[in-house]
């Protein structure tokens, strides 16, 4: 065999090799399992970093309800140190709640705001929103300033089927009745009496209360 035949024989072998391990991994391959594709938002500036940012749809069929609540789902990253003061979302809701009231950004130190439970979540949504869709969001920081980007919204499905709704508000407390005080009976300063009729006259005795008393008998 001459050496131009060898090289060949050695290149198609090392074709072959990963042909022939995928032949045995069989429908298991991992390159065959369903990976779902990264649709969510990055974005860096003044050394703050939002990687892995993405809204999820209030529920499974695609339809979020409008004046409800969705999650929002991402990681932060300060190099020289920050602080999430809050967040908004013009246009798709009314208010954007973060668990805390803000988040504390450690100098080169990832902040996980992922799942399952959502830590921000949108509150008193305008308007229905599905997978699919997009939303703009601010995040106000107390160095980098705001950071405003478009944020994808992800249906519940996947591996983001086992993901937590946002948790219902408590209901303000309903107020008790006061209990009503009953007015009992009293008795009134006057003058009790007795009078008994006999035969061929009566006898009539009255005596004021708190006075002396006094009786008088009339004769027939």
């Amino acid at each position: 065999m001459t050496r131009w035949n060898r090289r060949l024989l050695f290149g198609a072998m090392a074709m072959l090799v990963p042909v022939l391990v995928g032949c045995e991994a069989g429908l298991n391959a991992p390159t065959l399992q369903y990976h779902p594709p990264n649709f969510t938002a990055n974005k860096t500036r003044a050394g703050v970093s939002i990687a892995n940012l993405f809204v999820l749809e209030t529920t499974s069929n695609g339809a979020g309800v409008a004046g409800g609540r969705a999650g929002v789902f991402l990681s932060l990253y300060a190099r020289d140190g920050d602080r999430l003061i809050s967040i908004s979302a013009p246009g798709t809701a009314s208010a954007v709640k973060i668990a805390g009231g803000s988040v504390n950004l450690p100098a080169q130190q990832l902040v996980s705001l992922g799942g399952p439970v959502p830590k921000v979540v949108l509150t008193g949504l305008t308007d229905p929103i599905q997978g699919g869709q997009l939303v703009t969001m601010s995040f106000k920081f107390a160095r980098a300033g705001t950071i405003t980007l478009p944020v994808p919204v992800e249906p519940k499905a996947f591996d983001y089927g086992t993901y937590s709704p946002p948790a219902s508000p408590n209901p303000a407390p309903s107020a008790r009745p006061k209990p009503t005080r009953t007015a009992s009976p009293s008795l009134s300063p006057g003058a009790s009496g007795t009078a008994s009729n006999g035969v061929g006259g009566g006898t009539a005795t009255a005596t004021p209360t708190g006075g002396a008393g006094a009786s008088a008998t009339p004769q027939g």
